[in-house]
Parts: structure tokens; sequence; C-alpha cells
């Protein structure tokens, strides 16, 4: 199969869609699959065998940190010359929605896939919210090109459908369970995290630094738990923000960390924190997981189909005080802790990278056999 792959993101970024996508890349090429992606130029133009071709970006007025891609005409002439059996868009709002009419001109097949939930987003951002009523229209209008949609959790697909998003179909997660996983606990790493305090609890978070991951959230139990410490891993816009807003309590910014160091930090510590309600599926739920960590998280749609209050995370009511209390509380009970973690190691190695880019694939093969129909309907 010829897959073309049009993304607002892609390598040597890092966040849940980027690693979604790559491990599909290398999942495709492995099983002889020919691929290509088109992405924002970011420097890098071949992975796994997959040519990137890369799309000039620009730095847009809301959201500094990273660099996107706008909507552009030569996308056309790639996927044409290209000859795919199938488009994949993820997430076509700018780039990707170049792929998408494309694929619509040239009669392709067409993935449109949903990761980032922008319109939930805007709620955080004042100054932005007017623009909520246009981003849905621009997302009903884009995947209703698609034969076939992907949401990233069941809560998801259920408010895309509320809002007239059709032929929907909710994609497998994955997680790899080796680069994730108990055995790199570090006492070295937990000394760094905890700022020298390896006897608090400590708690984990991973990821962008971003106003709507709502890690601002955490301050006021800080300030009510001494006995915790919070090391806040990762970079991004909000950085800053959150550095005074955390100023004076046991919390660490170590910045952005890969590899085994990434994996260390997962496994050192005794949970790893999820505050957002916004997230389509937080990926990173399941490397914590995977790491063998209880997952303190905020009780959300897509959070309560990863974990299972008391057995395998412990979820908290966002904006009580007393619920994420209690969570703590049992957090700290030794007992109770390691029974957690290792459940929450053993649902983690339900899944696999492969397998849900297998599902990927068969999604692919759904949509093709949906365009072939429609083709035949129109025919008549």
């Amino acid at each position: 199969m010829r897959i073309a792959i049009v993304t607002e993101t892609f390598v040597p970024s890092v966040d849940g869609v980027v690693t979604r996508l790559r491990h599909a890349v290398e999942r495709f090429v492995d099983l002889g699959h020919e691929v290509m992606v088109i992405a924002p130029d970011l420097g890098v133009h071949e992975h796994h065998g997959a040519r990137i071709v890369g799309i000039r970006p620009v730095t847009l007025p809301f959201y500094k940190h990273r660099r996107f891609t706008l909507p552009n005409p030569t996308v056309d002439g790639i996927i044409r010359g290209f000859h795919p059996d199938v488009v994949h868009a993820a997430q076509p709002l700018l780039l990707a929605s170049s792929g998408a009419y494309a694929a619509h001109r040239q009669d392709i097949p067409l993935v449109a896939s949903y990761h980032t939930h922008i319109p939930r987003y805007l709620d955080l951002y004042r100054a932005w919210r007017w623009g909520k009523p246009a981003v849905w229209w621009q997302i009903r209008r884009n995947h209703a090109l698609a034969d076939l949609n992907l949401a990233t959790s069941r809560s998801m697909a259920a408010e895309l459908a509320v809002h007239g998003v059709e032929n929907l179909r909710v994609l497998r997660r994955g997680v790899d369970t080796r680069a994730h996983h108990p055995r790199f606990a570090s006492p070295r790493m937990r000394e760094r995290l905890s700022g020298g305090h390896p006897e608090k609890t400590l708690l984990v978070f991973v990821g962008r630094l971003a106003k709507e991951k709502e890690i601002q959230t955490l301050r006021p139990m800080l300030d009510r738990r001494p006995d915790v410490a919070l090391a806040i891993v990762g970079d991004g816009p909000y950085r800053p923000e959150l550095e005074q807003t955390f100023a004076g309590t046991a919390t660490t910014f170590p910045g952005f960390l890969g590899g085994t160091e990434l994996a260390a930090a997962f496994a050192s510590a005794d949970g790893f924190v999820f505050p957002s309600v916004t997230e389509t599926l937080g990926l990173v739920i399941l490397e914590g997981m995977a790491s063998g960590l209880p997952v303190v998280a905020a009780r959300s749609g897509p959070t309560t189909e990863q974990v299972t209050d008391g057995v395998d995370g412990l979820l908290y009511e966002a904006g009580d005080a007393a619920s994420l209390d209690r969570a703590l509380d049992a957090l700290a009970d030794p007992a109770r802790r390691e029974g957690i973690r290792a459940r929450a190691r053993a649902e983690a190695e339900r899944f696999s990278w492969d397998s849900a880019s297998d599902d990927l694939l068969d999604c692919y093969e759904l949509a093709i056999a949906e365009h072939r129909r429609r083709k035949g309907e129109g025919a008549w």
C-alpha cells in the first residue's frame, strides 16, 4: 500500500501525536508499505525509510513556542506525484487540511484523525474564545471530506458526533513497554526530581508546558501538603509562568528529558499526576502505567477510559481539594500503592504500538472500501 500522511507535527517534535505517527510509520515500513509524510519542515527529511516532505512553517501569534505550516497548495502536487492508495490527514485544520482537500480533488480514499481538542483549548485563552464557533465549523467542514474519521477516545468520538462529524471510529492506543518500565527507577533521579527530599511522596508530570495542561491547578495542593514533592518534566510556552506559580514550593523543573533519563523520571516517582481535563486521550498516562506508576488523574471522559479508580490508578474531581487529598492519601499507603503499581503495569502490557499501528492499517482498508462503495452508489 502507498500511504501519504499529512500532519501538523512530526519528528523531531515530541508529543503524543508525533509518538503515535512515528510508531505507525515505522510499523508500516517494516511491513513493506511505501510511506510519505508531509509535515512542517523542521530539518528532518527521512524517518525509518519513509520520505518526509517538509513545507515551510510559520510562527502563529497565539502559540509562539512551536512552528506550524498553513494550508499550502503545493501539497496537491506532492500527493499527485506520489499516487497514494490512501491519504491520512492528521488533525486537518492547517497543513493537514491541504492533504484532505487534495485527496478529495484527486478522488483518493481519505482518513482524517482528531488528536488535539482546539475548541476546548480556546476556552482557556480568553483573547481567542471568539474564534471557537469558526473552529468547529472548520472541523466539521474538513472532516466531512473523509471516508473515515478517527478519534482517540470514545468520549471524544461522542463529542465530535454531537458537533456533526460522521463515520467515526476510535483508534486503539499503544505504549512502548520496553522503553517505559519500572526497572529504570533510580535513587539518583529521585533525589534530583524531589529537590533533595526523596522521603516525600514524589509526583511527576511529563508533557508540554502549556496552559491547557492545567498544571497550575496543583499549586494549592502543595501549599497544604508538605509531604508531597512535584517534578514538572518538559518545556513549553507556559514554563516561565509555572516557575513563578510554583515558587517557594517543593517543585522542580528538570526541563525536557528523553531516552533513559525520561524513563528514569517516570519510574523513580511514586505517582504520575495528570491534571488536564481537556485532552483527547493523554497517551502519557499509559507511559506512566507502563513505568509501574499509579496515575493520579483529574476525572474526565478520556481518563476514565484508561484508568480504573482504585485499581490501576487514582482519579480525583478537578477543582475538588478534598478529592485530590483522598487520592494522595491512598498513594501514601505503601501496600495500596504497590498493588496499584503492579496492576498499572499489567494493564499497560495489554497494549503495544504494533497492535495500534495494525489497527490504523485496518482503518485505511476500511476507508478504501468505503470510498469504493460511495463511488459505486454515485454511479447509479
